[in-house]
């Protein structure tokens, strides 16, 4: 005799389940290939730089991610993809720490002179920095904790994310020096999804929105 299917076991909440997990996945994936690609020797003539790259361009994807899920629940009304923010955002900043640590680290070996000097000489290193900067605070008070401690300023320390972001971009589009086509497509992301977050057109989709659904 079959027993009914608890509210865990419905197939509504395995599929809400499985969002976190394909973000998990996902998120580590460039992680494992970057490791695998090392031990087996299969990064380009420069390893360093080559996993300097990868992880400064999967931190960004990571982090326009985390911020188009607000305006993806606006206008396709897929509130689900609200959980996710949290852990995009996340990964992003730790791929963007992974980013820093190998330019400080094993790039320049901590030697202070030496990045002082870098930092000075090229401007894409300063909006990388800033944006980091700006992402610790967000990345240290992202847990419910933190949220009932601060209650309303919470969220102004949130929106950091909003000057965080647009940096990122800042840094990827100074530091590429040739064709600047794709740099410029995530700005042009960012823009977006940083316009659909303003009141008159949150209210236009709203409005929208509802006539679709009436």
């Amino acid at each position: 005799m079959s027993t009914p299917l608890t509210a865990q076991q419905t197939p509504a909440t395995r599929r809400r389940e499985r969002w976190p997990l394909l973000v998990h996945t996902a998120a580590l994936l460039p992680l494992l290939v970057a490791i695998a690609d090392l031990l087996l020797g299969r990064l380009t003539v420069n390893p360093i730089q080559d996993l300097t790259h990868r992880s400064g361009y999967t931190a960004l994807v990571l982090l326009v991610a985390s911020l188009a899920c607000t305006p993806i629940s606006m206008v396709f009304g897929f509130k689900r993809v609200l959980t996710l923010r949290r852990p995009l955002g996340l990964y992003g900043f730790g791929y963007a720490l992974v980013h820093m640590l190998i330019f400080v680290v094993v790039d320049f070996g901590l030697d202070i002179t030496l990045i002082w000097q870098e930092v000075a000489e090229k401007r894409y290193i300063l909006a990388g920095m800033a944006a980091l900067l700006l992402l610790i605070p967000l990345a240290i008070t992202s847990t419910s904790g933190w949220q009932r401690r601060l209650g309303r300023r919470w969220r102004l320390v949130h929106r950091l994310v909003y000057l965080a972001v647009p940096l990122a971009v800042i840094h990827y589009i100074w530091l590429v020096k040739a064709d600047i086509r794709e740099p410029l497509l995530y700005a042009a992301l960012v823009i977006l999804l940083l316009l659909l977050r303003l009141g008159p057109l949150r209210r236009a989709i709203t409005t929208w929105r509802r006539r679709l659904s009436s």
